[in-house]
Formats: structure tokens, sequence, C-alpha cells
């Protein structure tokens, strides 16, 4: 199960604030690992968070008894690091959003078994939205096999 997760963006208060309307949940301030830091809360019963950082935040070990912290060191424009999340936002909805960002957004369906939107955030971090149907698709998919 998958609790929290971060990304990076160029606006990452705007970003969580997008998120936050995928869920219907809230954004708000994470400084901890960022001055300009931001998350995502789906508000679900699971504490469901994207943790959003400013493009070029990389996460460091700090040494002894302290928490990670953010040193602004990166360089790539894009990650391998990506999601899947759920929407209550039907297919339309998600496009709609995609296209009022300027975040190129299309539906795709994985090894022809389920579907999910590839969202690109800012146009460089990808997410996979999937909306109540494709939630359904997925988690027969994906479903444990027991022999």
């Amino acid at each position: 199960m998958l609790f929290h997760m971060s990304i990076a963006a160029d606006d990452p208060k705007h970003v969580a604030y997008v998120f936050a309307e995928l869920w219907n949940g809230t954004a708000r301030p994470f400084p901890p690992i960022s001055d300009n830091g931001w998350i995502a809360m789906a508000g679900d019963d699971r504490g469901t968070a994207i943790e959003v950082y400013p493009h070029g935040t990389v996460l460091r070990e700090t040494d002894g008894d302290y928490d990670a912290h953010g040193e602004p060191l990166g360089k790539d424009r894009y990650s391998p690091t990506h999601g899947a999340i759920a929407t209550h936002l039907d297919r339309d909805s998600v496009m709609q959003l995609a296209e009022r960002e300027g975040w190129p957004a299309k539906y795709r369906k994985r090894g022809g078994i389920f579907g999910v939107i590839e969202l690109w955030i800012e146009g460089r971090q990808m997410m996979e939205v999937l909306t109540p149907e494709m939630q359904s698709e997925y988690l027969a998919a994906m479903a444990p096999v027991h022999a």
C-alpha cells in the first residue's frame, strides 16, 4: 500500500492544488524538505498524499539522528518516477483539467488490460490517473494469483 510519494515541479503550489482537485482533497504548504514544498492530501482513510517540491530538489541523507533533508542539486527535467492515482472524476473531466492546465494527457490501455490517463504534470512528469472505471480494471488485473 502506498501512503504518499513525492515529485518535483516548477510550481509546487499549483501542482499540489491540481492533485487536490483530482482527489477532491486539500493542498497546503509542506516545508520540512523545502521552503516551497507543498502537499496534496486526498482526505481518505489512508492519509494518501503527494508531496511536491521545487524542481531540482533532491533528497539527501542527513548524518546523525536527523530526518533526510532537501538540497537544490538536481539537473534533470524528466524522471522515471511516476505513480498511478485514483480520481472520482470521469475521463472527460480529467482531460478537460489537463487542457485547462496546458498539460499533455492521453488515454492508454496498458497491455490491453486496464486503462489509464497519462497526465504529464507541467509537460515533464508523468502521473497515471485512473477514473472509477479504470480503477476497477486495474484492481481486477492486479489481483493476486493464488496457486
